[in-house]
């Protein structure tokens, strides 16, 4: 007696949900004529690369702070309209964000 026999038994009236399978779209991030700025700072004695300007939604800053965060496998946060990265990273920060079709400004050493 398998796992969907035992349930049937249990609950006789239940009438499973049809599987429908949600096909989610991915989100389109507003891009910006004015760029973006990618700085690289030091807080706390530890490096991070600090990225500014966006103006869009604070939504959209956020699913792209995940979306680097992600690729880039390391840790961050969103505050303060700003993505902050751990580590120097403004490189490969800048060739993902140029791909996804965002102008890009380097601030700093």
């Amino acid at each position: 007696m398998d796992l969907q026999d035992q349930l049937k038994n249990l609950f006789p009236d239940h009438k499973p949900l049809p599987a429908e399978a949600k096909e989610e779209e991915p989100h389109e991030l507003y891009v910006q004529k004015e760029p973006m700025i990618c700085k690289f700072e030091k807080r706390k004695g530890k490096v991070t690369t600090v990225i500014e300007g966006y103006e869009g939604s604070d939504a959209d800053f956020k699913i792209l702070a995940k979306e680097i965060k992600t690729k880039l496998s390391v840790g961050g946060t969103f505050k303060d309209d700003s993505i902050i990265i751990q580590g120097d990273y403004r490189d490969k920060i800048m060739e993902i964000l140029k791909v996804k079709g965002f102008k890009i400004k380097r601030v700093g050493g």
